[in-house]
């Protein structure tokens, strides 16, 4: 079974900058589209940034111009490149396939930006 695992995370003050990166255990990166979801405390999960087998990338509004989302197929891993955190971006975030499908779960990174 595949795992994908994700790592990068932690407590920045507004204004900062992370890297996440996903790292799954198979070669599935050139099957599936693959995404960064997050789930903010106390809501849904909810998907901010796409990329295709093909490069092509694709943001929610709230991420546009501040996320980059990039992918190694070689090193089956994806990355997700944060600048400009802002509070509301505190959640927890998870990589996954875009739609999704039988791909479990990791346990994912949290992300705090807070002063």
């Amino acid at each position: 079974q595949v795992r994908l695992v994700e790592s990068g995370g932690g407590l920045v003050q507004p204004g900062g900058s992370l890297r996440l990166s996903c790292a799954a255990s198979g070669s599935i990166f050139t099957i599936y589209a693959m995404g960064w979801y997050r789930q903010p405390p106390g809501k849904q999960r909810e998907l901010v940034a796409v990329i295709t087998n093909g490069g092509i990338t694709n943001y929610a509004d709230s991420v546009k111009g501040r996320f980059t989302i990039s992918r190694d197929n070689a090193k089956n891993t994806v990355t997700l490149q944060m600048n400009s955190l802002k509070p509301e971006d505190t959640a927890v975030y998870y990589c996954n396939a875009v739609p999704l499908s039988n791909l479990s779960w990791g346990q994912g990174t949290q992300v705090t930006v807070s002063s």
